[in-house]
């Protein structure tokens, strides 16, 4: 019954508030004051029946307050974000065997309310997570906020702040930012109406507030569902959500997806997702939190978050086979708690059909949540090739050229390139890239000081490393450079002196040969350098090997027709020591659960990292896979695991987890 009243109340304040403004605003008339006064005699008996005050009630003073500035607050509990994913297999992993809701993911700006004795004292934003600004003289002019409850212990409620879709559309073309631009979207209208200075400013843009949770307070209840219905029984507007029992199949939660993305549709709410938490309090403080998110929750996202930001210049920079990498500088743009400054731009073709030109206005975001990457100009029109693309390479000042190739579906693609292979920075990037740990993992010679050694003329190619020792006493001479850390580089590379077949073939830098590539060189031709250059001279199809296209084929049989690729090959070998497969080594897993599979890993795993754990299969006498396909037999999933899991299900591929694969790797 309370609840109806409540609901009521809200039906009686906006009906009250828009013929307010029709009369002292737009001059218009629209209803009797006998209409009007008889509706705010309702609204005055069910407050004084329910004991709930609305901030936005017609009832209280009017007038705006208005502050001069924005006062910082510390959120004694962290407001932190939610972890996030775009698979349901991962909600999957995440439901388990535990009671959960899915609640509608409102596109807006998180706001905490603390109450104290029934009244609210405070209203802030969620700002950085550890500190925000207190917006409390906007909340009168924010529907769904009680200024005072029938509850008097203390009580914080965290929700979300947003604009619906029907009212964006109608202020879209008449409110501007504070740069005088039209918003562009509703999630940038409800932050900048939140920190009106303003008051009455704010009162017209349409804010609406649903609560999420509860930080502190009603602390008899013990599940998350029963805190939100007692918040409606407050006078709340709870962010709507369905509960969905233990073990729900994948195709129930889907489902129920489906239905909070049909209901946020028909209200015209602003949604990107939807969120999954745990029902279970005491659950969910088991779960704990981590340094950026808790636990007890994920978010399941539509499709990456767009940020608008302008774009400063683009850099161009010389990879070590002499393309030059276009690189966006723009305005920092803080998404999920991380500030973005840059992005890749691929290649001309890329830029070239978003017709992107410094100080445009781009939209920027974190595809699946990881790499940072340009999605569209707002600004198109001005794009000029000539002014924007440099004749010369920013490094050696050579001539640069359009090289032409075919990448994804056979569309024609435009590189800019170097035309002087004897560039600083191409020389430079190889000896990183020689030197670097998935490679011949000399720990000590970073990039600068790489640099260095280049530029006093000790290095000129990759043996030249192994010869250091000429140059001991010039090197212990250089400023931030003893005999210590002189020690402890030579040790490192005397270390590299013995390596495996895998990490020389990485170090040769053939184009596509990468880990997974080496790795299968290895397993077909046992780690033998000799019995893979014989293939190549005899001009071995390596097309017939999993994974190698004709691409990578061609790769290969090129590279070794470089006279200098060859020396380089031959040379280094005399300088170090190429590990043998050890037949003992390879037989522990001989008869082994794992012996002869190929086991493919996706998502972050808590034992191993990428490089050890591939390195765990290939002792257990299987091949560590890259790729999906039929021919796999197992796929060890971590935490955000992908599309590999959903391939993997779909070709009936056994799926483990890591503990599940660790279980079976020792009794293997």
């Amino acid at each position: 019954m309370e609840q109806k009243s409540t609901e009521r109340m809200r039906e009686l304040i906006a009906k009250l508030n828009q013929w307010r403004h029709e009369y002292f605003v737009l001059n218009a008339h629209t209803v009797s004051d006998a209409v009007y006064d008889h509706h705010y005699d309702e609204l005055e008996r069910l407050e004084q029946q329910t004991g709930i005050l609305m901030s936005n009630s017609p009832t209280q003073t009017v007038g705006y307050e208005v502050v001069d500035g924005l006062e910082k607050t510390t959120h004694t509990i962290p407001l932190l974000s939610l972890d996030k994913t775009k698979n349901v297999s991962d909600l999957m992993r995440f439901i388990g065997s535990q009671q959960v809701l899915l609640m509608h993911k409102l596109d807006g700006l998180t706001v905490k309310l603390e109450y104290e004795n029934g009244l609210l004292t405070r209203a802030s934003t969620r700002g950085t997570g550890e500190e925000g600004e207190v917006v409390t003289h906007n909340a009168r002019a924010i529907d769904g906020i009680p200024a005072w409850i029938p509850y008097l212990e203390r009580l914080v409620v965290v929700g979300e702040a947003y604009i619906t879709k029907p009212t964006f559309e109608r202020l879209q073309d008449t409110l501007r930012d504070s740069s005088g631009n039209s918003y562009k979207n509703a999630r940038n209208m409800a932050s900048g109406s939140l920190r009106c200075y303003d008051a009455g400013a704010c009162a017209g843009r349409g804010l609406s507030l649903s609560p999420f949770g509860v930080l502190e307070g009603l602390n008899e209840d013990e599940y998350k569902s029963m805190k939100l219905a007692t918040l409606k029984q407050l006078g709340f507007s709870v962010c709507a959500f369905l509960a969905l029992i233990p073990n729900p199949t994948e195709q129930q939660v889907s489902n129920s997806i489906a239905e909070l993305q049909a209901s946020a549709e028909e209200l015209g709410l602003p949604i990107d997702g939807i969120v999954v938490t745990y029902d279970s309090i005491p659950f969910s403080l088991a779960r704990g939190r981590t340094g950026h998110h808790y636990r007890d929750g994920i978010a399941y996202k539509f499709e990456d978050d767009l940020y608008e930001t302008t774009l400063r210049s683009i850099e161009w920079n010389p990879s070590r086979f002499g393309e030059l990498s276009p690189v966006a500088i723009f305005d920092p743009a803080e998404i999920d708690g991380c500030e973005i400054t840059r992005a890749s731009l691929h290649n001309l073709t890329f830029i070239t059909e978003l017709e992107l030109m410094p100080e445009c206005c781009i939209l920027i975001s974190k595809r699946n949540m990881i790499i940072p990457h340009v999605e569209e100009n707002l600004d198109r029109g001005r794009f000029n090739a000539v002014e924007l693309f440099p004749t010369h390479c920013p490094c050696c000042d050579s001539l640069a050229y359009i090289k032409e190739g075919k990448g994804d579906k056979g569309k024609v693609t435009r590189v800019l390139c170097c035309n002087n292979p004897g560039c600083a920075n191409q020389i430079l990037r190889r000896f990183i890239h020689f030197v670097g740990k998935k490679a011949m993992d000399i720990e000590g010679l970073s990039e600068a000081t790489l640099k260095t050694f280049i530029e006093m003329g000790w290095l000129n190619d990759f043996m030249d490393i192994y010869r250091l020792g000429e140059y001991s006493f010039e090197i212990t001479s250089l400023e931030g450079f003893g005999v210590k850390s002189w020690q402890r580089l030579q040790d490192a590379i005397q270390r590299s002196r013995k390596t495996t077949f895998e990490r020389y073939l990485v170090a040769m830098d053939i184009p596509m040969i990468g880990r997974t590539a080496s790795r299968e060189l290895g397993r077909y031709f046992d780690s033998s350098l000799d019995d893979f250059e014989a293939a190549v001279i005899g001009g071995f199809d390596f097309t017939m090997l999993e994974g190698f296209g004709i691409t990578l084929h061609n790769n290969i049989h090129a590279w070794f027709k470089e006279p200098e690729n060859q020396n380089l090959w031959k040379e280094l070998q005399k300088m170090i020591d190429v590990e043998k497969k050890d037949a003992l080594a390879t037989s522990e897993g001989a008869g082994g659960t794992f012996t002869g599979c190929t086991i493919v890993v996706t998502g972050k795993l808590v034992h191993f990292t990428r490089d050890t754990i591939n390195a765990k299969i290939v002792e257990l006498g299987a091949t560590a896979g890259s790729t999906i396909s039929k021919n796999t037999h197992y796929l060890i999933c971590g935490e955000k695991a992908g599309s590999k899991l959903a391939k993997a299900q779909s070709l009936g591929v056994t799926v483990l987890t890591e503990q599940e694969f660790l279980t079976m790797s020792k009794s293997a």
